[in-house]
């Protein structure tokens, strides 16, 4: 008899996600042939938490550290919750990206930041990532019912739970707009937490019919079509295309959102990313549609602007942008 053939890889993102002919997945335990170096930032100190025993999910707690005396908040922290991208496919809080993101969010705002972690795929498909954030955001609202809050940083004496912000890079900007959605106007079921507002930046959003920009775009270092489709083909339910309501919220299978009530969203885009035109074509849909959107364009940038180099020039900008953005909400 001949021996069985070795298992080749029929999809690969990068070497971090390998899928095998024979059915089994490979993932990289750090992204080190990433290059990017983790910001080590005095002004902020974090922490991790399980919220999650079932699916054995953790987040990441950033706080301004007072001690330093360089901050000038006399009052109550906001929280931001930050949802890392990666296609639904790869990444995590504590990737060198992300955690740097979060460290200058949260000196640069003056916030409290929640960084959860995901279910990913094709291990877990949507819509399991949209209910791990659900879960993370139902165990903020247990802090904050809690008598003497058991997490020390989330003490109502520090922050304002009535003033949350949730922002999404990617994939996370796609699962922003779904929670905006889902929890609409104040999020009532979340009380006594209460979201004021959105940020999604260049969220990942589909369909398929090419726009301009995906069509005559640039491949960029990370990203390029092949990519994006091979994301949708590994998230989404098995079969389904890049118009299902999760990937597409204005495709033909997609609810009307005109009836609902939606909390103010700020949208932001590269000027140069494959996905431009789908980004600001969603921006402008909600505008028709009456809702409260602010869209944003920064020249020359390319997918990831701000995760590339949050302690930039142009880092400051998205700063400044979100926290313009959280005073007029």
């Amino acid at each position: 008899m001949g021996s069985l053939p070795h298992p080749h890889v029929t999809e690969d993102i990068h070497g971090v996600l390998q899928l095998f002919s024979d059915g089994s997945i490979f993932r990289a335990k750090n992204i080190d042939n990433f290059n990017i170096p983790i910001h080590h930032d005095n002004d902020v100190v974090y922490k991790e938490i399980l919220f999650d025993s079932e699916h054995n999910l953790n987040l990441r707690l950033y706080k301004p550290n007072f001690s330093n005396c360089n901050y000038s908040s006399g009052g109550k922290l906001p929280i931001l919750y930050f949802l890392h991208g990666g296609g639904f496919c790869v990444g995590s809080c504590t990737w060198p990206n992300n955690h740097n993101a979060c460290l200058r969010l949260a000196s640069g705002i003056e916030a409290v930041i929640v960084a959860p972690d995901y279910r990913l795929a094709p291990e877990h498909r949507l819509p399991a990532a949209i209910e791990d954030a659900v879960s993370s955001l139902k165990w903020l609202r247990s802090q904050a019912l809690e008598e003497d809050c058991s997490v020390l940083w989330l003490s109502r004496d520090e922050v304002d739970f009535e003033r949350v912000f949730i922002i999404g890079d990617s994939s996370g900007g796609n699962m922003a707009h779904h929670l905006a959605v889902e929890l609409g106007c104040g999020s009532p079921e979340l009380a006594p937490v209460r979201v004021r507002g959105y940020v999604l930046m260049a969220p990942f959003f589909g369909g398929t019919v090419r726009t301009q920009s995906e069509a005559e775009g640039q491949p960029e270092p990370f990203l390029n079509l092949e990519i994006l489709d091979r994301f949708w083909r590994l998230s989404l339910p098995v079969g389904k295309t890049a118009d299902h309501p999760l990937a597409n919220p204005f495709g033909p299978f997609s609810r009307n959102l005109e009836p609902l009530m939606l909390d103010p969203i700020l949208v932001m885009a590269g000027g140069r990313e494959l996905m431009r035109d789908r980004v600001k074509n969603y921006a402008k849909k909600l505008k028709e549609i009456g809702k409260k959107v602010f869209y944003i364009e920064f020249q020359q940038q390319q997918h990831g602007f701000f995760l590339h180099n949050p302690y930039s020039h142009l880092g400051n900008k998205v700063i400044q942008e979100i926290k313009d953005f959280m005073s007029k909400c």
